[in-house]
């Protein structure tokens, strides 16, 4: 028999990790994306693949091909768009001002050469835009330095199976 209270805790720790972090920025220019694929594009396509339809056999027309795969292309994207504006929350999450959280820009020093690294913990929706570096909380990085405070050290493992160790050096708030 389970146990409700560890298994409702377990169903909104998993939740949490399926928030995204948005600037509001970022959440605006998705929502204007997605406006822009739901209607004109979305409407722009059908019109071409009618055009490619009434040129007749349709197994050797490049243009209707081209165009059913580019409607494939644009409704995985709303799908997608829809999903993540769905689940995002806008700004960031709570955490004191030295902690490393999503939607903060963070300084490490690698604790093995010395050498210092600027990024913003964040997703892939804000690297598009964003002025440094983007790192996925759910990067080895990521995740190592993921709740860390200044000063302290994250370990994460390398690709090649080897360790690093980094140094969270300073934290603040990424304003765009």
């Amino acid at each position: 028999m389970s146990n409700w209270p560890d298994a409702t805790r377990d169903l909104q720790l998993a939740a949490m990790t399926d928030v995204t972090w948005l600037t509001q920025e970022a959440h605006d220019r998705l929502v204007g994306e997605l406006a822009e694929r739901e209607g004109p594009t979305r409407v722009e396509i059908t019109k071409r693949i009618e055009a490619a339809r009434e040129e007749g056999d349709l197994k050797e027309n490049g243009g209707y091909h081209a165009a059913k795969e580019e409607q494939g292309k644009n409704e995985a994207r709303i799908r997608q768009l829809t999903q993540l504006l769905e689940s995002a929350q806008i700004g960031a999450p709570d955490a004191a001002d030295d902690e490393v959280a999503a939607g903060k820009v963070v300084t490490i020093k690698f604790v093995e050469f010395g050498d210092e690294e600027t990024f913003l913990l964040g997703s892939r929706e804000e690297a598009t835009h964003a002025s440094v570096e983007v790192y996925s909380p759910t990067s080895p990085l990521g995740s190592a330095v993921d709740g860390k405070k200044v000063g302290e050290v994250a370990t994460y493992e390398l690709a090649n199976g080897k360790q690093m160790s980094v140094e969270i050096m300073k934290v603040e708030a990424y304003t765009g």
